[in-house]
């Protein structure tokens, strides 16, 4: 199945059957996929969205409504879908994807659904190689939607070029967002579902928030994004932080290289084998946590 993938490995947004082959073989680990990672060759500067947020904020549909408008200037994109795994039939849903049937079909849009696999953070394990595999394969823009688990979701901002934080009126008072953690790290915060009460309190609320950090502010967008309302703003936003030289460059990668090394150094650990082992283990009345995960590893 890897032989596909020789020296050097050439991916081609225009072929979205070598694009799904390529991910596959990086997400379950199949022979060759190191090599394919090792020789990937980035042609383009691919900006790397993350939109992340609570549950229930409307990411998908967000996301449904800014291919739209991203597609008109004639680009590829790319869309990462993220849904969470049951800790225990480790079954995932997969269904983000229902929200963005009208570009299914699209030859300029490529959907891809994967599950966290038991990964915390709102991003699957193999996020960070599969983003690879898209920007290698010259898309104008990869998005990526983390799981909306709220507080832990802060891992998206060592991937994202550009992170996009996704919140409605009603989801909590301002301490709240302001311990989430999400507040530290968007790039523009997007206030969707404001056409519900009180969204003009909230933004404003969240204004004075924000203009109490240091620095330079990101900007609050306000959005409908089932009716599309707000969205050209948001598009036009993307657009241009896509064109300008990231800050945070070395962040990013330090992140990634430290979330990759985590994962090489976690691989021989298998879950399903590691749940067997603590049911046997838990047969014992002087079972210790702390002494089983020392033997363990």
């Amino acid at each position: 199945m890897a032989t596909a993938f020789n020296k050097p490995a050439i991916i081609n947004c225009n072929n979205f059957k070598l694009v799904a082959r390529a991910l596959t073989i990086i997400e379950n680990d199949l022979q060759g996929s190191t090599e394919l990672l090792k020789n990937l060759n980035f042609n383009t500067t691919t900006p790397i969205i993350g939109i992340t947020g609570p549950p229930g904020a409307g990411k998908s549909t967000l996301v449904n409504s800014l291919i739209d408008l991203l597609l008109k200037d004639g680009n590829k994109i790319a869309v990462l879908a993220i849904d969470p795994t049951s800790p225990f039939n480790f079954g995932s849903l997969l269904g983000d994807r229902i929200r963005m049937a009208s570009h299914f079909n699209s030859p300029d849009v490529f959907i891809r659904s994967l599950a966290t696999r038991g990964s915390l953070g709102g991003l699957s394990a193999k996020t960070i190689e599969m983003t690879d595999v898209l920007r290698a394969a010259g898309f104008n823009y990869v998005l990526i939607e983390t799981v909306g688990v709220g507080q832990s979701e802060i891992e998206i901002a060592g991937l994202a070029d550009i992170t996009l934080v996704v919140l409605v009126p009603e989801g909590g008072d301002e301490i709240q967002h302001i311990k989430s953690g999400l507040m530290e790290i968007a790039d523009a915060f997007i206030i969707n579902k404001a056409d519900r009460a009180d969204a003009d309190v909230f933004a404003n609320n969240l204004k004075k928030i924000i203009g109490q950090k240091k620095g330079e502010q990101p900007p609050v967008f306000k959005t409908i994004a089932s009716q599309a309302g707000g969205i050209t703003e948001v598009a036009s936003f993307i657009k241009e932080a896509a064109n300008t030289q990231h800050q945070r460059r070395e962040l990013l990668m330090t992140e990634k290289a430290y979330k990759l090394i985590q994962q090489k150094l976690t691989q021989h650990i298998d879950k399903k084998k590691l749940r067997q082992a603590i049911a046997e283990a838990l047969t014992d009345k002087k079972f210790n946590l702390y002494s089983f995960v020392d033997a363990y590893v």
